[in-house]
């Protein structure tokens, strides 16, 4: 409000170069500090000034510039656009090549915060020549640097699987796996975090990840003591377990499934939602898979996070990881059943106290595990309760799964008759000539007639 902005940019251009340095620095913080400042600074027209002056300036300097370019960058894809038309990439890349660690370092940040924005952005930072000198960076021996350059990787290949190719091409994906073991926690979780935003996108990217020989390596991540590294280790195992049963197959063979488990089960919130995705994709692609998950005792866990989470989509991630793991076979849904979920997925279904959110995602996701799961489901002592509680959209399920168990299993209509389940049908109300009709039809033609009345 005083007018600093424009009494700074005449001492960019000062004799002195401490002047220079700290001029720019005080650009940077403003910038830095609210989207607005940053919107002020670039109509004052400093930016080119700034870029101008880099190549010829001393590292000190080209530090700072790197700063203001990455402060006014961060805030929207806007910004960054105005620091790329400004021509700061071709600066930026020439401090890529700095012998100073520092520039490089402060040089890959400003290209992260271009590139995380939009494929467009991320396109110009790839263009500009800046890919092949990042995977330099992942190579020196400062920690720092190969963070922030693992980082900007990753940034650029999230957006579309060309620019993953492109990070790929420049032989990235063998020297971030090599990283995987290194002690520095945060190193690790841009490593990680930067081979699945590769490993996303398809099968040929997540087969050349798994081809790097993370396996079993990567599992220990699922043991670390930092959280952030346990979560992107397991995201990591997820990106790779969607794309296809092989690679899942490779996974159980390498004690993935397993490993998976033990983390969901050792701790709490959104760090376990990887996992619990993980297993719900594993178990999506066939009858095998799904039982592999079973025998790896995965039920339990997801059962616990049904019960222990508050935050609506891991309930949701967990009800649906249930559906998948039951939806195969009757085996797999007594395993799902016997495990005492079916009322629990029923409570979530039907809660009035739940948020609207959560009645749009983990009701729905509740309700889809329930039909999945019934549609299979032979356990009549698991379907038993769901008699008394359940809604006419899950009741037609459970009324279609006694209707065909019951006359075929004469100690199963004994049970049907002595614990209520026979008056519970009774009591139901079907239109006439509907597919609920024709259950308890079904279930009543079980019985003498004078038992039915």
């Amino acid at each position: 409000n005083s007018g600093v902005v424009s009494l700074l940019r005449p001492l960019l251009l000062d004799v002195v170069p401490s002047i220079r340095q700290t001029a720019a620095l005080g650009v940077g913080r403003l910038a830095d500090y609210t989207v607005d400042l940053a919107e002020a600074i670039v109509k004052a027209g400093i930016l080119p000034q700034l870029v101008c002056s880099l190549p010829e300036e001393n590292r000190y300097y080209k530090k700072t510039a790197a700063f203001v370019l990455r402060a006014i960058a961060k805030h929207s894809p806007e910004l960054a656009q105005a620091v790329v038309q400004c021509g700061a990439l071709e600066a930026l890349v020439i401090c890529l090549e700095d012998f100073d660690p520092g520039v490089k370092e402060g040089a890959s940040w400003a290209f992260d915060f271009i590139a995380r924005h939009n494929p467009e952005l991320s396109q110009a930072v790839v263009d500009a020549g800046a890919v092949p000198l990042l995977v330099l960076c992942i190579q020196e021996p400062e920690i720092a640097l190969k963070r922030i350059a693992a980082s900007t990787l990753g940034d650029i290949s999230k957006h579309s699987p060309e620019l993953a190719q492109t990070v790929v091409d420049a032989g990235a994906i063998a020297h971030l796996a090599q990283m995987i073991p290194n002690p520095d926690a945060k190193l690790k979780r841009q490593v990680l975090s930067a081979l699945s935003q590769i490993a996303k996108h398809s099968v040929d990217l997540a087969e050349l990840v798994v081809e790097a020989e993370i396996f079993p390596i990567v599992l220990t991540c699922l043991k670390d003591s930092d959280e952030y590294v346990k979560k992107n280790g397991a995201t990591l195992i997820r990106e790779i377990a969607k794309h296809s049963p092989e690679l899942s197959q490779l996974i159980v063979n390498s004690g993935g499934v397993a490993a998976v488990i033990d983390c969901i089960g050792s701790c709490r919130g959104t760090v376990r939602l990887p996992g619990i995705m993980m297993l719900g994709y594993v178990a999506a692609h066939s009858e095998n898979l799904s039982m592999a998950v079973i025998v790896s005792k995965g039920i339990p866990p997801l059962c616990a996070c049904l019960v222990e989470e508050h935050e609506d989509h891991i309930k949701a991630a967990a009800a649906w990881a249930l559906g998948q793991i039951g939806r195969h076979t009757a085996e797999h849904a007594r395993h799902v059943a016997g495990a005492n979920v079916l009322p629990t997925l029923l409570d979530i279904f039907v809660d009035t106290r739940s948020s609207e959110d959560l009645k749009m995602k983990a009701s729905i996701f509740a309700k889809k595990a329930l039909k999945n799961i019934l549609q299979k489901c032979t356990h009549l002592p698991a379907l038993e309760p769901l008699l008394h509680d359940a809604p006419p959209s899950i009741m037609k399920h459970i009324i279609g799964q006694f209707s065909k168990v019951l006359p075929h299993d004469g100690k199963a209509r004994r049970l049907f008759v002595t614990t209520g389940g026979l008056k519970k049908v009774q009591e139901i109300k079907a239109e006439p000539g509907s597919l609920l009709q024709e259950y308890i039809n079904a279930i009543n033609n079980c019985y003498p007639e004078e038992i039915v009345r």
